[in-house]
C-alpha cells in the first residue's frame, strides 16, 4: 500500500508513522504537515505545505494512494467556536475533499475523540465540531472512512505529544499509564495500538465506521493473534 500521514509530528501520528515503517505490505509513505518529522527512511517521503487549506501547488504529489491517517488536531482550549471549526472541521475537509476527488479508491482514517457528538448539538463545543466532522467525511466519496474515538492515549517507542499541557500530564501520569492499561485495556490505548489498528481498517476495513476504544483495541488485538499464526 501507498499511505499518507497527515500530523506525523503529533503523538498519535509519530505512533502511526512508526508502525508504516514496520509493516512489510507499506511501499511509499507522504506525510504531509508544516515542519518535518525528522524521520529517515527509504520508503518515507516528507511534503512541507504551508498552506493546509489549499492543496491545489501539490495536487500532482497526492495521486495513487490507497490510504489517508489523518492525525492532525487542536486543542479547543481557548477557542471561539468559530476558531475551533476553522482549524479542526475546515481543515481537515479541506484535505478529505481534495484526496476523495484525486483518490476515489482510497480509505480515510480520521483520529477524532472519546464523547464525540454526532448530534452535532450537545452542550459541549468541541465533541460538536468533531461531531460534524465525523459526518462531513462520512458523506465524501471514499471506498471506506473510519473514526476513530480513542480516550486516554499511552505514548509508546519515544511518542510524545506537542502540546505543552499534554506532555507536563503524560510527564506526571508516565509511572501510572502501563498500570491503568493493565487494568483497563479498553479504555487506555496506547500509540503502537492505534497505528496498527488503522493499518488493519486501511488493509482489510472494519465492521463499522465509528470505532470508540474498544473497538481500536480489539481490532489491533485481532491483528497481533494474525501475525502469531503460523502460515
Amino acid at each position: 500500500m501507498k499511505v499518507i500521514i497527515f500530523g506525523a509530528t503529533g503523538m498519535v501520528g509519530q505512533g502511526v508513522l512508526r508502525e508504516c515503517l514496520l509493516a512489510d505490505d507499506i511501499e511509499c509513505i507522504l506525510t504531509l504537515g508544516r515542519s518535518p518529522s525528522g524521520q529517515r527512511h527509504p520508503k518515507l517521503r516528507e511534503l512541507l505545505h504551508t498552506d493546509l487549506f489549499d492543496y491545489r501547488a501539490i495536487e500532482s504529489d497526492l495521486h495513487g494512494f490507497d490510504a489517508c491517517f489523518f492525525c492532525l488536531g487542536v486543542s479547543a482550549a481557548g477557542l471561539s467556536e468559530a476558531e475551533y471549526t476553522r482549524l479542526s472541521h475546515d481543515l481537515t475537509l479541506a484535505a478529505a475533499q481534495t484526496l476523495a476527488r484525486i483518490n476515489p479508491k482510497m480509505t480515510f482514517t480520521y483520529v477524532s475523540g472519546a464523547g464525540t457528538d454526532s448530534t452535532e448539538r450537545g452542550r459541549t463545543m468541541w465533541a460538536r465540531v468533531k461531531g460534524k466532522t465525523e459526518n462531513d467525511l462520512l458523506r465524501l466519496p471514499f471506498k471506506a472512512v473510519y473514526l476513530f474515538r480513542p480516550g486516554i492515549i499511552q505514548p509508546l517507542h519515544g511518542a510524545r505529544s506537542k502540546t505543552t499541557a499534554y506532555r507536563i500530564v503524560y510527564t506526571i501520569l508516565k509511572p501510572l499509564l502501563p498500570i491503568l492499561r493493565a487494568l483497563l485495556p479498553n479504555m487506555i490505548l496506547t500509540t503502537e495500538i492505534i497505528g496498527k489498528a488503522m493499518l488493519t481498517v486501511a488493509r482489510r476495513g472494519a465492521a463499522k465506521a465509528i470505532l470508540e476504544a474498544r473497538d481500536i483495541n480489539t481490532v489491533a488485538q485481532e491483528t497481533a493473534l494474525e501475525d502469531d499464526c503460523p502460515n
